[in-house]
C-alpha cells in the first residue's frame, strides 16, 4: 500500500509547474565542504519532496513511531534519513549530521515537527547550527491549488496541474561561541525568515499566507 501511495504521489507531482526563487541562497549558506541546513515547515514537506529527490539530501526524522512512516517515504524518493533530535538520540544524530555536512550534504529540518504546534520553532535547529558551524536556509512553499489535511500541520498536497512556488530567504548563521540568548535570537530570526519566505511564495501566486 505504501508503494502504491508513493507511486501515485510521484505521478501527481509530475503535473506540477515548479517556480524557484532565490536558490542562490543555497550557495550563500555553504560551509566547509559545501553543506548546509534547509528549514521548512512540517506541513510543506511533501511539496518539495519530488523536486529534490535523488540528490543525496538527508532529512532529520524523529525517533518516534511517526518517524517510521516518514522514513519509508523519504527513502522511496532517494533521501537519506538521520533519526534523532536534540533531546533523543541527539549525540549520535549530531555526529551523523556533521559528517554529512562536511561531505557537502544538504540536511532538511522541520523545526515545528513532529507534533507542532504549527509554525512553532524547536530551539534545536539553532543549537545544531551552532554545534556544527553550518548555515540555515529558511524555505517557503506555496501552491496555486491544493488539498489540506486536517492534521495539526495542515499538510499541503498540491492538486494536479497546479503552479508551485519555492522561495528561499537569506541564510542564518549561528556562531560557535553564541550564548543561549543569542541562540534564542537566532531561533526567532529563522522563524521570521521562514514565515517571510512563505508570505513571498504565496504573494507570487496572488495569495496571502494561510495561518
Amino acid at each position: 500500500m505504501r508503494i502504491v501511495g508513493a507511486l501515485c504521489f510521484r505521478l501527481l507531482s509530475k503535473t506540477w509547474t515548479v517556480e524557484i526563487h532565490h536558490e542562490e541562497q543555497f550557495a550563500a549558506s555553504k560551509g566547509k565542504g559545501g553543506g548546509h541546513f534547509m528549514a521548512l515547515w512540517h506541513g510543506k514537506m511533501l511539496v518539495g519532496l519530488p523536486h529534490y529527490r535523488d540528490r543525496g539530501y538527508k532529512v532529520l526524522v524523529s525517533s518516534s513511531g511517526d518517524g517510521d512512516i516518514s522514513e519509508h517515504l523519504l527513502e522511496t524518493f532517494g533521501y537519506g534519513v538521520i533519526r534523532g533530535s536534540s533531546s533523543r538520540g541527539g549525540a549520535r544524530a549530531l555526529r551523523e549530521m556533521l559528517t554529512a555536512l562536511r561531505e557537502g550534504c544538504v540536511l532538511v529540518i522541520t523545526p515545528d515537527g513532529p507534533r507542532g504546534p504549527r509554525h512553532s520553532m524547536n530551539p534545536g535547529l539553532a543549537w545544531m547550527s551552532r554545534a556544527t558551524g553550518y548555515g540555515v536556509v529558511p524555505c517557503g512553499f506555496a501552491s496555486e491549488r491544493h488539498w489540506r489535511a486536517r492534521s495539526w500541520d495542515r499538510l499541503m498536497i498540491p492538486k494536479p496541474w497546479s503552479r508551485v512556488v519555492f522561495y528561499y530567504e537569506e541564510p542564518v548563521f549561528v556562531g560557535r561561541e553564541a550564548t543561549e540568548e543569542e541562540q534564542a535570537e537566532a531561533t526567532d530570526l529563522i522563524q521570521e525568515r521562514m514565515l517571510s519566505a512563505e508570505r513571498a511564495a504565496a504573494a507570487i501566486l496572488g495569495q496571502e499566507l494561510e495561518t
